[in-house]
């Protein structure tokens, strides 16, 4: 957004010491003036944007570092160091900045709702009276997501509300409201944002299907035990057709350049700034693709971590053997399966043949990069993109292999022009297209356990064919020739392209494979028998001779859901807890 203005102290919402749940209640604005006056609605609106993921936000929010829905705590991404929620060593927390800031969110939502009741006011103000009902069901499929069941909050509470110490709502109850307020969200939201980063219909109908797909998952896996229930086919159908909404309406599409080509199209629409940044002078405007973003813009609101160098190369974000083994190769199949797949013999040949975007997230060695320094400190040598041509080349450095690491390099979050650690400017990409078009293709399968080459071709395959427009197909034909799973190849595809975006952790969670995937070991490269046996790698090497990082993870059933934190069982004893954790 053009600009997040925080609320006036006189509007701020202060946070209360009863409960989590318990605001102020002498924030109970009534004026006239404020409520009566859109302006001043729209203020108190902007500030629920504060609540979305990001780069580095904190709590929740943190998406590409240690956050609840980051890779770092998945199986494809690790930190060089033991990270307590990836190895299942995590302990129930004495308080929780995740909880309370959602319910603090939450009561702002209402808060906006509660006061802004009339249907002419409505009208008048149908943009912030959108978003208000947006983000009530956002930070509810938030606490959905951490912690399963929770209290369902629909109006602001004052000390004496009995949801202050009522017992938590089943998820279920809960999801079916989100979803209520989301379609709510479509009646007042306009067709297309009114200007960059606010939340539109299309947000709305892809939030939904984000929400029901999670859900229908959780409800077949979990409850259903890989049968789908009634409660599972309703939330799938609601998934697919909320999807289908976005799709038709037209109003985004996935970003390619011919310009920047089937591999960087993909790679590079994660780096758009509106300054020179990429070899086809795109800015912003041109991304086609973002339906929902977090803005940042210089120098304003800059990304506020150091992503490039943290990222960037043999940074501390490790991509994983099981990432590198994922990506299919030119024919559409696994490298298990594929006559395509030229083994790791050399250090770039497991790259040959196979999917581009595996070229666009990790960098191969002995290719030239470049980051955001600008001039190299010890050799005074400038190795920053300043002309995108040929020139450019002199000024490069060279991928080597990580000897101390996994191996493999990564490519994704990190720019190429000279800007100051922190400084960045990318967006986030909150909801962007490729993920609406997997969730229709997932939502479809996943309703009556098939899908047809017209839906795959509709949604999937279109998501496939922006940086591979001559791979094969994912069709039903070729799962049946070769033996494929087609519920684990639309998983796949899903898990390539969303990578680092905050999704895998979640879906192994409603999936309910986290019990069978998160146990295994980190591990990278192949050494024995490879180019890399000369190399001089310090890891030790698993029974296969790749180099493993960590060994002894564990995944228990409790860890599906996060511990309710003390404080807040202390202040309310009917919270009760997440099994397992008692």
């Amino acid at each position: 957004m053009k600009s997040i203005i925080k609320f006036a102290t006189v509007l701020a919402v202060a946070v209360g010491s009863v409960s989590c749940l318990d605001l102020d209640p002498q924030d109970q604005i009534s004026d006239a003036n404020v409520w009566g006056n859109a302006n001043n609605v729209q203020l108190f609106a902007n500030q629920f944007y504060g609540g979305l993921r990001d780069f580095n936000g904190g709590n929740y929010r943190t998406t590409v570092w240690d956050g609840p829905h980051s890779d770092r705590r998945s199986d494809l991404i690790s930190g060089s160091t033991i990270n307590v929620y990836s190895n299942g060593t995590n302990q129930i927390p004495a308080s929780d900045g995740n909880y309370t800031d959602l319910y603090n969110r939450i009561y702002r939502t209402n808060l906006l709702l509660a006061n802004v009741q009339a249907e002419d006011s409505r009208s008048m103000m149908a943009q912030p009276v959108g978003e208000a009902y947006f983000f009530r069901a956002y930070f509810h499929f938030e606490l959905v997501q951490l912690y399963g069941d929770c209290i369902l909050v629909q109006r602001p509470l004052d000390v004496g509300a009995g949801e202050l110490t009522s017992e938590r709502d089943d998820r279920l109850k809960v999801v079916k409201a989100i979803i209520a307020d989301l379609k709510e969200a479509t009646k007042y939201l306009p067709d297309t944002p009114t200007e960059e980063g606010r939340v539109a219909k299309p947000a709305a109908w892809a939030m939904l299907s984000r929400v029901a797909l999670y859900e229908g998952s959780w409800q077949k896996f979990h409850v259903g035990n890989g049968e789908n229930t009634a409660d599972s086919k309703a939330l799938f159908q609601e998934a697919w057709k909320a999807a289908d909404e976005v799709i038709k309406a037209g109003n985004y599409q996935l970003f390619r350049n011919d310009q920047l080509g089937d591999r960087d199209s993909y790679r590079y629409m994660f780096l758009l700034e509106d300054v020179a940044c990429n070899p086809a002078g795109l800015q912003k405007s041109a991304n086609t693709e973002y339906i929902l973003t977090n803005r940042h813009n210089s120098p304003l609101k800059y990304v506020g971590c150091n992503l490039t160098h943290g990222m960037l190369n043999h940074g501390d974000n490790m991509i994983t053997a099981k990432l590198a083994d994922m990506y299919r190769c030119q024919d559409g199949l696994p490298i298990d399966k594929s006559p395509l797949f030229k083994g790791r013999a050399t250090a770039t040949s497991e790259f040959d043949n196979r999917d581009n975007r595996m070229n666009g997230t990790m960098m191969m060695v002995g290719q030239k990069y470049w980051d955001n320094d600008g001039i190299n400190s010890s050799t005074k040598v400038p190795y920053s993109r300043t002309t995108w041509n040929d020139e450019d080349l002199t000024h490069a450095r060279t991928c080597e292999p990580n000897k101390n690491g996994l191996g493999y390099a990564n490519y994704k979050w990190c720019t190429e022009r000279q800007v100051d650690d922190t400084q960045e400017s990318m967006d986030f990409p909150v909801i962007r297209y490729a993920e609406v078009l997997l969730n229709y293709a997932e939502a479809k399968f996943e309703e009556n356990d098939a899908i047809t080459d017209a839906e795959l071709n509709y949604s999937l395959n279109e998501v496939r064919a922006r940086s591979n427009p001559k791979m094969t197909k994912l069709s039903n034909s070729l799962c049946s020739a070769n033996g494929l799973s087609m519920r684990e190849e639309i998983r796949a595809e899903r898990s390539v392209e969303l990578v680092m975006e905050g999704f895998r952790l979640d879906d192994l969670k409603r999936w309910k494979t986290a019990e069978v995937e998160m146990p295994m070991d980190i591990v990278g490269v192949q050494v024995t028998g490879t180019w890399y046996e000369g190399q001089g790698m310090t890891l030790p090497l698993n029974e296969e001779g790749r180099v493993r990082l960590f060994t002894g993870r564990q995944w228990q059933q409790k860890h599906y859901l996060f511990p309710l934190p003390t404080d807040q069982r202390q202040l309310n004893p009917n919270l009760g807890q997440n099994p397992g954790w008692e």
